[in-house]
């Protein structure tokens, strides 16, 4: 008997191998020609179809003021009753109209909302990052302390600090011009104050996960806090510094009642309070020209949000759990 055969079948192990492999390709092959049964439609409908019913009721329910927006842009006559008959006409007009008027410097708030929306993101990021890693990877007295205080501060509605910023604005102009009242750059220190608290805590989560170790290994080699931050740290942090400069954008373009406060030279407006001067006077609304500034007002954010979305789910995710 040869010694590279099977004493059970006579056959050579090679040649047995192969025809094993040869059944379990066919097995496969047969399995997966075989249609598949098909399921009624009431056991479709139990187990899959009432998620299509839900999702296209929900992609309508988000899409609809989208379109209606979209169309009021579009419709010369400048209310909402003739915006009604969703892309009955078609007019560019009210795009024109916006850069036409020099009381109302649309392209001005245009510009003060990028810079104001941009350095408001990148110093969210830096300072919530530097809080951060110092909560994460340093041990200190109060800093349990400083985390529950910071948790804490966020549970107060911000409505209740609005009196507070006017007063302390109107304070700190006598003594800092650049800081006070009617000042972007006093804004920007008010939105960076009040997102600090939140943002380091989610920041906080995220740096957890990054293991020690790596900490550890680059002290060895000669490393201190500041190289191992910027060098190590924050490249493997980048999802959720991605998440929180977004929302920290979004949320400064969107907001109008700090910026209305602060702000009340026309010139220095953002666009959440600028446009609402196409709509707060009574005898010149222009809701076609209103509706048209913020189709291009939510442009960028769009973009930006497009750009980043690989990292917003598994930002948010990580940092959400610790």
């Amino acid at each position: 008997m040869a010694l590279n055969s099977n004493p059970l079948t006579s056959q050579p192990a090679p040649a047995l191998a192969e025809a094993l492999a040869d059944d379990r390709r066919g097995a496969a092959a047969a399995e997966k020609a075989a249609p598949t049964p098909r399921r009624p439609f009431g056991r479709w409908f139990r187990e899959t179809g009432w998620r299509h019913i839900i999702g296209i009721v929900m992609l309508l329910f988000c899409a609809f003021p989208l379109a209606y927006v979209l169309s009021a842009s579009l419709n010369p006559g400048g209310t909402l009753l003739t915006a009604n008959s969703l892309f009955s006409t078609f007019d560019l007009g009210a795009y024109f109209r916006l850069f036409e008027n020099p009381s109302q410097p649309y392209g001005a708030w245009f510009v003060n909302t990028l810079v104001i929306g941009l350095a408001t993101a990148f110093g969210t990021v830096l300072l919530g990052a530097l809080a951060a890693y110092a909560f994460s990877r340093m041990r200190f007295t109060g800093r349990r302390f400083g985390l529950l205080t910071l948790l804490l501060v966020q549970m107060f509605p911000q409505l209740l600090a609005f009196v507070a910023i006017f007063l302390l604005m109107s304070a700190i102009a006598d003594i800092f011009p650049a800081l006070g009242l009617n000042s972007q750059l006093g804004l920007i220190m008010v939105y960076l104050g009040g997102a600090l608290g939140v943002n380091t805590y989610l920041m906080y989560g995220f740096f957890n996960t990054v293991p020690a170790s790596i900490d550890e290994a680059a002290k060895i080699d000669g490393a201190g806090h500041a190289r191992i931050f910027f060098t190590i740290i924050l490249r493997l942090v980048a999802p959720i510094l991605a998440v929180v400069g977004l929302l920290s954008f979004l949320a400064t373009t969107n907001d109008f009642v700090i910026a209305s406060v602060v702000l009340s030279d026309p010139d220095k407006q953002t666009l959440a309070v600028g446009l609402y001067q196409f709509v707060s006077q009574e005898t010149a609304r222009n809701w076609s020209v209103f509706a048209a500034g913020a189709v291009l007002a939510a442009i960028i954010p769009v973009a930006l949000f497009l750009a980043l979305q690989r990292f917003i789910v598994g930002g948010l995710t990580a940092g959400s759990v610790k």
